[in-house]
């Protein structure tokens, strides 16, 4: 199973212009909203048209500008799962799964629609209709829906932007199981990194229609390549940089020296540190260990974001700050201690663009 993307698309003030290949292993599309995750989707679906380029699956052309060949969606062999389910509200769970089943017999397609039913977990709602089920029920018969089909391509686009914070857990968890044992093309569209992290194997950063980053899921994560890549995946830590020497810089931002794990270059621009990754200094280091002044803190139910000057007269000014995300307990440990407290950047959890 491969497919491959090579298209360009131009709108008002922005275009579209993608290649890639994807193969059995999940590949998830990350950007802020406006990027082009969903457009890219819709453009391989059928739903849009490119202006030129190719999107070829499994060896099938399903566009191509040059060759005047554009297949209907229906022709495309493809599952689409929409951000807004997309269920057709006069049809029961049973109808929508087996809407696109069209020459199949009664018997096969009650046979289908109680594989997907148990599949997805919706045991009991077969006749239902969509204003008669949860937002979480929802997703699970448009999924069931899309694998009902057996598609040689299933497109996830924000399949879990509409569901609270308790009820995505739970379905991320159960969408891993299906695409663990789904035998076609998967690609998987979000603005959530903690989603796409956990879904998807391969990576593709977003970024004003072009692509920012590629690659193994946690590697780019790990190693993010550029500014707007790692704003992306999360790192709330990130300094413009002057090159020292070859292990060691200047964090303009922090007004801090920092010696590095890995070979530095003259091109160095900035250097990160995820806000998890930074540790109360043990004593023991002799490198990378700065004084910090608590400025502000702000509270979740499990977490806490604490935020640091690394200079106490300027500790009003943003400037010199940076974000450090602890446990609730580390905090009751903490907060009483003297300041100030000591903070440790390791060297191999900084991040180097």
């Amino acid at each position: 199973m491969e497919l491959f993307v090579d298209i360009q698309k131009k709108f008002s003030g922005f275009e579209l212009k993608v290649e890639f290949e994807a193969d059995l292993k999940v590949l998830g599309f990350l950007g802020a909203s406006g990027s082009g995750k969903s457009m890219t989707l819709r453009c391989v679906a059928g739903i849009e048209t490119p202006d030129c380029g190719r999107i070829v699956l499994n060896g099938r052309t399903l566009y191509d500008s040059q060759k005047g060949i554009n297949l209907p969606c229906r022709q495309r062999r493809l599952g689409y799962v929409f951000q807004n389910y997309a269920l057709f509200p006069h049809m029961t769970v049973a109808e929508n799964i087996a809407f696109g089943l069209g020459d199949k017999t009664r018997a096969e397609r009650r046979d289908i629609i109680e594989n997907m039913v148990s599949m997805t977990k919706v045991e009991g709602l077969e006749k239902r209709f969509p204003g008669q089920l949860s937002g979480g029920q929802q997703q699970r018969v448009a999924l069931a829906r899309a694998l009902a089909v057996e598609p040689q391509a299933l497109l996830l686009d924000e399949p879990f932007s509409a569901l609270d914070d308790y009820l995505r857990s739970y379905l991320v968890k159960q969408l891993k199981e299906i695409l663990s044992d789904y035998q076609g093309v998967a690609l998987f569209v979000s603005h959530n990194m903690e989603e796409i992290y956990s879904i998807s194997d391969q990576l593709i950063i977003l970024s004003s229609g072009k692509i920012e980053a590629t690659g193994q899921t946690k590697e780019v994560f790990m190693s993010p390549p550029s500014l707007t890549a790692a704003q992306l995946t999360g790192c709330h830590n990130v300094s413009p940089a002057r090159y020292i020497s070859v292990f060691e810089l200047e964090a303009l931002q922090w007004g801090i020296i920092l010696k590095t794990g890995v070979k530095l270059t003259r091109q160095i621009k900035y250097v990160g540190i995820r806000a998890h990754m930074l540790e109360i200094a043990s004593g023991k280091e002799e490198e990378n260990v700065f004084s910090c002044w608590l400025v502000s803190t702000d509270e979740t139910p499990s977490r806490v974001t604490v935020c640091l000057s690394l200079d106490e007269e300027k500790r009003e000014q943003d400037s010199r700050q940076v974000q450090w995300e602890i446990t609730k307990q580390l905090w009751v440990e903490l907060k009483d201690r003297p300041q100030p407290w000591r903070l440790h950047f390791k060297t191999e959890n900084l991040i180097i663009i």
